[in-house]
């Protein structure tokens, strides 16, 4: 009895250790060189604080890309976990990229996590091969190695937060003070969302951030900038 609680500690342990690395900013994804639309937003004073960064995160968690990448999160955690089909969800995830720039971030971190991931074998990543989003990478690996949906999720959205975080900070919107508060307050945000992003499906997906998208694609026009998307 002792050695099975040991050995179901042990187990919780290295889930955490494994989110740890991955979601680490240091892990080789490339998440530093993409702002997901906010560079198009910040210059055009959408965002112009730690007070309308807050409210442009909570509007994508709630109503646009962070929402709909943790329902595709979702559903693929679940697929590796039944042993289902995985070919099916990276084609839609990749289908509903809403510009060039966002295909392009998505899928090439998407396919730097896969590779990265290798440190890890697991007959998953051969499912994972070619272009894939990275929630879908994400999510499908975090199932394999026995990592608990809400468990990979929080960590995972809190990444992104975190990465968003940091390109309001690097474009001078926000100090690093205004960046730890907002970090520390999503994350009863991320907390109370995540049991109900556990209960949606590919139904769910939708978006109603429209000037997040569209800021998204007038990226790629944009002058000047430091980011990728």
């Amino acid at each position: 009895m002792a050695d099975a609680v040991a050995s179901g500690r042990l187990g919780d342990q290295r889930a955490i250790l494994r989110l740890m690395a991955w979601l680490s900013p240091a892990f080789p994804v490339g998440g530093f060189a993409y702002s997901g639309g906010l560079e198009s937003a910040i210059v055009d004073r959408h965002v112009r604080d730690a007070s309308s960064l807050g409210s442009w995160i909570g509007l994508l968690l709630d109503h646009g890309g962070l929402r709909n990448d943790a329902i595709l999160f979702v559903d693929a955690h679940r697929r590796q976990r039944e042993e289902g089909d995985l070919a099916e969800l990276v084609e839609l995830a990749v289908a509903l990229a809403g510009s060039a720039e966002r295909h392009a971030e998505i899928t090439r971190q998407g396919e730097a996590f896969v590779t990265a991931a290798a440190g890890w074998p697991h007959p998953v990543l051969d499912m994972l091969s070619g272009p894939v989003a990275y929630s879908i990478a994400v999510g499908a690996i975090a199932a394999a190695h026995g990592v608990p949906v809400g468990d990979a999720l929080v960590a995972f959205l809190h990444a992104q937060v975190s990465m968003l975080v940091s390109v309001a900070i690097r474009l001078g919107v926000i100090g690093q003070s205004h960046g730890v508060g907002l970090i520390a307050a999503f994350e009863e945000r991320i907390l109370l969302a995540v049991p109900s992003l556990e209960r949606l499906g590919l139904d769910d997906l939708g978006s109603a951030a429209i000037a997040a998208e569209t800021l998204s694609m007038r990226h790629e026009t944009q002058y000047s900038r430091l980011f990728q998307s």
